[in-house]
């Protein structure tokens, strides 16, 4: 067994604390990993970041047994939730990659931290490379044992560990989906406990990390559910027509200000229980919509039944019914209607058929009616619709569409002249 010569290019003698806890982890990594660069092992640091690492190679039998893909983003505090992709075991790069592993790939730049603090018997934490962490394992089943290269990490804090796992993953085109779940994870679980408690994700699930029909709601759709809630209540309902009433849907893969902005002016937000209830009335009519088109038992559901289903989850249908909650919150009996609209019987509650009707002369060949597009025009047209059902509390209708969609128009004309008068006066 060689004994492990640590190399210090990283500068550890300038922190004593830091010097001594690094040093443990390399020395524990070096006896149990006994990696190709045993004898001189430089030790190097990220001067982006300050996160302190080496470059190494480990036989395949080093790398599985004490390797694990299974790694929370913040182990101390949410460690039920994970920071990496989902393997995804149907395509076909992944089905190359396990052949090459087969047939002794060498693969680099496997990103890991070693840490014992969480899962000790398995301290080396794929970050980035879960896919060739997989084949590499898969391979080792057939007696494939070769060297791998591997960047590992020893001792990041948690702001390093999410850098780390975004400079990862960014090598494998990492979703804008995965970036918030990540930002908000290690921001806290707030957003998370929330949508668990209101029913817009399933106790112990976590956000999705790529949207897609039928899978877990998104970061970015629970923050721009809430954001708009809040908007809405901005808006004076006996000033409707005159307002500006178009929802706006946030930001994905980057820092979210306007998200931010509003969890600083609003710390109470989650104990709020007028949001709470929108949440509530919100995920049951994701629920009802979905019901609605549920195939028979043995049959597979129509592309445009699946479609329909999901509408609830559509961006503009999302920003506009959580707006439109918001305008309502003082007004409990138009709420209520606004509310009962996943009550509708002998249809779904959206009427996808009618919206994909909805038209106005000035859209485009191509447009498929109301609750396809995402677009502000489309957000702002169905602000209008679910106003104008909360009135009566009919449902949506053909005439209640159409009408819908003359009013968004029509507010347009008169916010452009309002806008016209301003700047006419110098305002």
């Amino acid at each position: 067994m060689t004994k492990t010569k640590i190399v210090d290019h990283a500068d550890l003698t300038s922190n004593i604390a830091l010097q001594k806890e690094v040093m443990s982890l390399i020395e524990d990594f070096g006896v149990n990993c006994q990696p190709l660069e045993n004898s001189h092992l430089p030790v190097l640091r990220d001067l982006r970041t300050g996160a302190i690492y080496v470059e190494c190679h480990v036989p395949a039998r080093k790398l599985v047994d004490l390797g694990t893909i299974d790694v929370p983003l913040d182990p101390d505090e949410q460690p039920d939730y994970r920071a990496n992709r989902e393997i995804v075991e149907d395509h076909v790069a992944f089905e190359q990659m396990k052949e090459d592993a087969s047939l002794k790939r060498t693969f680099s730049n496997i990103v890991c931290e070693f840490n014992r603090t969480f899962d000790s018997t398995h301290p080396i934490k794929i970050i980035g490379g879960q896919h060739r962490f997989t084949a590499v394992r898969d391979a080792l089943q057939k007696g494939i044992d070769v060297y791998h290269g591997l960047k590992i990490y020893f001792a990041l804090d948690p702001e390093q560990r999410l850098d780390v796992q975004l400079i990862s993953n960014t090598n494998i085109a990492v979703s804008t989906d995965l970036f918030d779940r990540m930002q908000e994870t290690l921001a806290g679980p707030e957003l998370r406990d929330w949508c668990q408690a209101v029913g817009l994700l399933e106790s112990g699930q976590d956000f999705a990390d790529k949207r897609a029909r039928a899978s877990p709601l998104t970061v970015r759709a629970a923050r721009t559910f809430i954001l708009n809630y809040f908007q809405g209540t901005e808006i004076d309902a006996k000033n409707f027509d005159q307002s500006d009433t178009t929802p706006i849907i946030c930001k994905s893969g980057v820092t979210d200000q306007e998200w931010d902005a509003l969890k600083k002016t609003k710390p109470n937000l989650w104990s709020d229980q007028k949001l709470k209830k929108a949440g509530v009335e919100y995920a049951a009519l994701i629920t009802a919509q979905r019901m609605a088109f549920k195939p028979t038992t043995g049959k597979k559901a129509k592309a445009s039944s699946v479609d329909s289903a999901e509408k609830a989850l559509n961006s503009a249908v999302l920003s506009a019914w959580a707006f439109t909650a918001g305008v309502l919150n003082n007004n409990p009996v138009r709420l209520d209607r606004h509310y009962g609209l996943k009550s509708q019987t002998g249809r779904d509650p959206l009427n996808a058929a009618v919206l994909a009707k909805g038209r106005h002369k000035t859209d485009a060949e191509n447009y498929r009616g109301l609750g396809y597009r995402t677009d502000a025009k489309e957000r702002g047209r169905l602000v209008e619709l679910f106003f104008l059902q909360a009135e009566k509390g009919d449902g949506i209708t053909a005439s209640t569409v159409d009408l819908a969609i003359k009013k968004f128009h029509a507010k347009e004309a008169t916010l452009e002249v309002i806008r016209a008068e301003k700047k006419g006066n110098g305002n």
